[in-house]
């Protein structure tokens, strides 16, 4: 009897280290969304996927980043094809499929930009847009202000494009009147592009809107979401969160 109980016990000690000591490589989804996260040189990179790769670092968690397509990078979350996604902000529909973090991956400020030689005005009410064209990326949410407007008819010249990019080339070629985007991001694609003496933000912005880490409900790993969160708010306490942001934007200031 004490054979068999020293045999299940070895056992059960053997599975238990070999479970904890080969943690899978967990699937992590993004868009390409610069500069919080883009692909370059065959590499993502961006503050975003530097402050989650420290942080996964710090739970000795292997994982693999993908960027994809908006749309599909949300379908895989929906359906349990990948682990998790960001940068995504939250809304009811994606609450139904995916765990969000409760810390906050990073705030995000997202603004309006119009050619440097509009005469456009904001005055702060969505409303006094509804004569210009708006143009947004496929299923990205811009926050509960903007989507509202957008679902109750407040704005109703919406024009979808795939990337962030293809919006400022429809902003700067003239189709339309108006690009919603990050500030950052924005201003970081007018960059790249050589264009960002002939665009301007519009103010006030918008609004700045919370954006997570979501995990996919099929995938069960709230357990990892909660330990994230205790990492993450660690690395804005310790100072390591405010340095992979500055590293991006000190030469800028």
């Amino acid at each position: 009897m004490w054979l068999n109980l020293m045999k299940f016990v070895l056992c059960g000690c053997f599975l238990f280290w070999t479970t904890a000591g080969s943690s899978r490589v967990l699937q992590l989804v993004t868009l390409e969304y610069p500069p919080y996260e883009y692909q370059e040189d065959q590499k993502v990179k961006g503050i975003a996927v530097d402050i989650i790769r420290e942080a996964f670092r710090r739970l000795s968690q292997p994982i693999e980043i993908k960027i994809l397509p908006w749309p599909r990078a949300i379908s895989y979350i929906e359906n349990g094809k990948a682990d998790a996604i960001f940068t995504a902000f939250k809304n009811p529909h994606r609450e139904t499929f995916a765990d969000y973090s409760n810390e906050v991956l990073f705030p995000q400020t997202i603004s309006l930009f119009v050619r440097a030689n509009s005469s456009i005005v904001y005055d702060g009410q969505l409303s006094s847009l509804q004569p210009y064209s708006v143009s947004v990326t496929n299923q990205v949410s811009y926050g509960q202000r903007f989507d509202t407007a957008v679902k109750e008819g407040v704005l109703t010249k919406i024009k979808i494009n795939n990337s962030g990019k293809q919006s400022a080339k429809m902003l700067l070629a003239r189709r339309v009147d108006i690009w919603i985007s990050n500030k950052y991001g924005a201003l970081h694609i007018a960059n790249q592009l050589n264009q960002l003496e002939k665009i301007r933000v519009l103010e006030p912005d918008i609004q700045s809107v919370p954006s997570y880490i979501a995990f996919s409900k099929k995938r069960n790993l709230t357990h990892v979401r909660d330990k994230l969160d205790v990492v993450l708010k660690a690395m804005k306490e310790d100072g390591s969160y405010e340095r992979i942001i500055n590293s991006y934007f000190l030469i800028k200031r």
